[in-house]
This record gives C-alpha cells, sequence and structure tokens, in this order.
C-alpha cells in the first residue's frame, strides 16, 4: 500500500494553506465539529464561515464540476480536510447537506435533481436534515410506519420522525417513508426530499442535557410532496437509504489522530499537582494508548478512501469506523473532563471555561455518536452477518 500524496495532491495542500493563513478564525475554540448549536446567532456564524469557504472553492471539491465542484481528485479532499484540522478551521455543520444527502443524489439523483438541489447544497443556500428514526422505529428502522400515499403527481406523507438533527432551522429534508403497506420490512420504502415549508410539518425542539435544542421530532400531517421528488424507484428507497447511512458511518475515520492530538496539548496546558499533566506517566501512556487507536482507524478509513478512488461508495468498513471512532471519542472526551478536574463544569459562556468550553461540549455530545446513525449495536450485526458471515 503506497501511502504518499501524489505530487499534485501536495501542490493543492500549498494552495488550500495559503488560502487558510489568510482566511481561518483565529483565537477561537467554537466546538463546530459537534451538531449541537448553541443560538441562532451560532448557526448564522457557522453558516458564514461554511460559506466563505464556498466563495473560496473548497466545498465538494470532488463533487462534478458542473454542480458547482472542481471536479477534483479523492485524495485532494482528504488533503483539504487535513489542512482544515492543521487551522482548528473544520468545515463547520450546518446540516446534513454535503456530508449525506449530496454524495447520495450525485450517485441516485436524476439529471433534474441533482442540477435543482446539489448546487445549493453547496452553497449553504439550502441546508437539510435526515428523516429516518421514529419513535417506534430506531434500532429496527425497516419498521418505520411513516406513510406517502400516491395522488396524482404527488405523495400524501403522514406520520411522524423524531431526533432529527437541526429540522427547526433547515430548508429541506430527506424522507424514508413507506409507500406500500402491503410489502415487509426493507421492501416497500421510498426515499423522498420534502420542503420542510410545505403545510402540515410541524416541527417540536427537544431540549438536551445541556439545555440546547438541536433535535426535533417532526410530525407530518398530508404533507403534499410532488412525485418528481422521489430518489430512486418507489418501494426500493432501502437501497438509497443505506448509500446515505454508508457515508454517515464512514464521516471523520481521519480526523481521530487530531482528537488526540488536541487532548495532548490540553494535557501541557492543565496541571497535577503543580505540574503540567503532561508529565504524568500515566496520562502520557493513556494518550499514547489513545493515539495508537486513532492511527488504527485512520487506516481503516483509506480503505474506504481506496473505494471512492475506484469510483466505489463506502463498503461495509464504514461499520468498523463507526463503532471504533465513536468509542474512542468517547474514551477522549470522558478523559478530557478527568483531567479538567472542576473546569469540567464550564461551559462556552463561562469565562473561564479552558478551551471556550469545548471539551463539556463534546463530552455531553460524545455518547451520542455511538447511538446515532446505527446504534453500535447494529453496527456490530452488520459486521457480524456481512463481512463475517455468520448466522443472524
Amino acid at each position: 500500500m503506497d501511502l504518499t500524496y501524489p505530487p499534485e495532491a501536495e501542490s493543492f495542500r500549498n494552495e488550500i494553506r495559503e488560502w487558510l493563513e489568510a482566511n481561518a478564525p483565529k483565537g477561537e475554540h467554537r466546538p463546530y465539529d459537534t451538531i449541537t448549536v448553541a443560538s441562532d446567532e451560532e448557526w448564522q456564524a457557522r453558516k458564514d464561515w461554511y460559506r466563505k469557504l464556498h466563495s473560496g472553492g473548497w466545498v465538494g471539491i470532488s463533487w462534478p464540476r458542473e454542480y458547482g465542484g472542481r471536479d477534483a481528485p479523492v485524495m485532494h479532499a482528504m488533503v483539504f480536510h487535513e489542512e482544515l484540522a492543521r487551522f482548528h478551521a473544520q468545515l463547520p455543520y450546518i446540516g446534513a447537506g454535503v456530508a449525506l444527502v449530496g454524495p447520495t443524489l450525485i450517485q441516485w439523483g436524476t439529471e433534474e435533481q441533482k442540477r435543482r438541489f446539489i448546487p445549493k447544497i453547496l452553497s449553504g443556500e439550502e441546508t437539510w436534515c435526515q428523516g429516518y428514526s421514529e419513535p417506534n422505529a430506531g434500532s429496527d428502522l425497516t419498521s418505520l410506519r411513516t406513510t406517502a400515499d400516491e395522488d396524482g403527481d404527488y405523495f400524501v406523507v403522514n406520520g411522524s420522525k423524531i431526533w432529527t438533527s437541526q429540522a427547526h432551522r433547515v430548508d429541506w429534508m430527506f424522507l424514508l417513508c413507506r409507500t406500500d403497506r402491503s410489502l415487509p420490512g426493507s421492501r416497500g420504502l421510498s426515499y423522498i426530499l420534502v420542503d420542510m415549508r410545505t403545510p402540515g410539518i410541524t416541527t417540536r425542539p427537544m431540549v438536551e442535557i445541556n439545555g440546547e435544542v438541536s433535535f426535533n421530532q417532526v410530525f407530518f400531517d398530508n404533507v403534499r410532496v410532488p412525485r418528481e421528488n422521489l430518489v430512486g424507484k418507489r418501494n426500493e428507497g432501502w437501497r438509497v437509504a443505506t448509500t446515505t447511512l454508508s457515508y454517515e458511518r464512514s464521516v471523520g475515520g481521519r480526523h481521530y489522530p487530531n482528537v488526540v492530538r488536541d487532548l495532548a496539548r490540553l494535557a501541557k496546558r492543565v496541571q497535577i499537582n503543580g505540574r503540567p499533566a503532561s508529565e504524568n506517566a500515566a496520562v502520557r501512556q493513556k494518550i499514547a494508548a489513545f493515539a495508537c487507536e486513532a492511527e488504527a482507524i485512520k487506516y481503516t478509513a483509506f480503505r474506504g478512501i481506496t473505494r471512492r478512488v475506484k469510483g466505489q461508495s463506502p463498503g461495509p468498513e464504514s461499520s468498523t469506523i463507526k463503532i471504533c471512532g465513536t468509542e474512542l471519542n468517547l474514551k477522549i472526551q470522558m478523559f478530557a473532563m478527568e483531567l479538567l478536574g472542576a473546569y469540567a463544569q464550564l461551559d462556552r459562556k463561562e469565562q473561564l471555561a479552558v478551551d471556550g468550553g469545548k471539551w463539556l461540549e463534546r463530552a455531553l455530545t460524545a455518547r451520542g455518536g455511538t447511538i446515532a446513525g446505527g446504534s453500535n449495536e447494529i453496527q456490530r450485526s452488520i459486521i457480524g452477518e456481512r463481512v463475517l458471515k455468520l448466522p443472524r
């Protein structure tokens, strides 16, 4: 395996580094890597940074040029995210557009859908949420009950979705629903795109443990969605939905070494018995163990990159990355709480909060990572059945 970057990728690295030196936010510790958004003002700040990145031509650089991308090689996209991490200026989370529905539409959308939606996903003009989980269909997504009945040129949607991130702020939802009640399980499901301003949609925000709102329950009462918003074939939406899930589960596998380095910097700042925590042998051993795990996850993620270089979708390795990555992240954030001691209680509103309170923010959201995108128990079943070929 050749893990060196080609010369053109290194040249591209210099280009993005020069731009970030001039434009990256400085002296800030905003936890833009979480789905938690403290206020409408922060949401707007995220969108402003996102749109600045887009104005520089840095969003969706490997996407097709005809839809607003650069048609750059996948290796260039890897370099881009590495340099963002170097400047602590990651692509901000403003919904599930770039990470999930955009790549899905590139693979499954009609030409009309691609030209209609992808440029506005890239620019941030339209933001997206994911309509998958339901109150009675979380772990077993194929048992969902939200329906979409055909009525002329429309689907009429009824039902409810839950744990819908930023549904109260975004413009569109990609919705998995049942279009044929006579077909069980994953059969009879369809994948449709829904304008969140459509009459009949009610969004109920859910206050979280940190007092903020990122999740919602969304209700659909005779919501009329145009038939042209169907992605893929009617009753075959599970194939489209699993493509989205593959992208969701493979997100971020290469960034964990940066999280460990961030933890190491924290260990140099806080003290144990009057000396930097980084000089404590037990702390050093713990961080070294995290670093080893992070490198293993990174190289596993390279398998997914190889698939993308070959023009393929993410494979089952995404489930491995999802399990190992989210559980490593949880361990890192809990250890950061130990290092911070009493300061771990201070959130972003407190003047004395270390690193702007980002560690508490990360700790409060870390457990959710092991549940979102298909719980880690579900991922173990996928690996057992699809990779190891064990009996159900």
